[in-house]
């Protein structure tokens, strides 16, 4: 699968390191803290994407 990932630079990945364990520290999961994280930065992230390849691990070849 392909998907257009926001380009971020280090200091926006350390804040939203910093988020997702804040979020932790509230009594969040951990999946649930990374895809609010994720989604707060696709809505507001207004910058340049990058192209992204996932590779199914359960996929046979």
């Amino acid at each position: 699968m392909f998907a257009g990932l926001p380009s971020l630079s280090h200091e926006q990945q350390q804040q939203a390191v910093e988020r997702i364990q804040e979020l932790i520290s509230q009594g969040m999961s951990s999946g649930e803290a990374i895809g609010l994280v994720a989604a707060e930065i696709r809505a507001s992230h207004s910058g340049e994407r990058i192209v992204a390849r996932f590779e199914d691990e359960d996929e046979e070849e």
